[in-house]
C-alpha cells in the first residue's frame, strides 16, 4: 500500500522489489495493522534513503510538416524540451522524429497548426520513461510535501 501512494511526490514507486530478512511476531504487541503500519514506515525511510527520483514518460513523436516549416519546428521542440533524432524528406514534406516528454506535449495540436498553417500533422506514442529535471521535479515535490503537512496538521 505504501508503495502505491509512493513517498517524494505522491506517484507509485515502480522498479523495486523489498526482500524482508528478519522478523517477529508477539501475540499481544502484533496484528495485521501494525505490521502494515512497520512497513510502510520501513519503506518510507529506505526509499528516502535510496536517493529517488520522478520519472516522466518519454513520447516517440513523428511530425510531418511543410519544408519551409522546419525551423520553426525545430525550435518548437527544443522549447519543450524535445530532442530531434532524425529527419527525412518525403516529397515537398519533412518528417521529424523526436522524443519530448508527455507532459509538454498539452496544447502541441493548436501550436504545430499555428506554426504550419494547418498543413501539419503528427503521432506519437509511448517510448520509455526518463527522470524529470530537477528544476521540474522540486516544485512537484515541494507542493505534494506542503499539502501532505497540511493534511497532518488537520488531523
Amino acid at each position: 500500500q505504501a508503495a502505491g501512494e509512493g513517498v517524494i511526490a505522491g506517484y507509485p514507486i515502480a522498479d523495486m522489489r523489498v526482500i524482508l530478512v528478519d522478523g517477529s511476531y508477539h501475540e499481544v504487541d502484533s496484528s495485521d495493522m501494525a505490521f502494515q503500519i512497520a512497513g510502510a514506515m520501513a519503506l518510507r525511510k529506505a526509499v528516502s534513503e535510496a536517493g529517488p527520483a520522478l520519472l516522466e514518460p518519454i513520447m516517440e513523436v513523428e511530425i510531418t510538416i511543410p519544408e519551409e516549416c522546419l525551423g520553426a519546428t525545430s525550435g518548437d521542440i527544443n522549447s519543450r524540451r524535445g530532442r530531434i533524432i532524425g529527419m527525412e524528406i518525403k516529397g515537398k514534406m519533412q518528417i521529424v522524429r523526436a522524443q519530448v516528454a508527455l507532459s509538454e506535449m498539452s496544447k502541441y495540436t493548436n501550436d504545430l497548426r499555428s506554426i504550419t498553417a494547418g498543413r501539419g500533422s503528427y503521432l506519437m506514442h509511448m517510448s520509455h520513461y526518463e527522470t524529470v529535471p530537477h528544476k521540474i521535479a522540486q516544485p512537484i515535490i515541494n507542493q505534494y510535501q506542503s499539502a501532505k503537512n497540511q493534511e497532518e496538521v488537520v488531523h
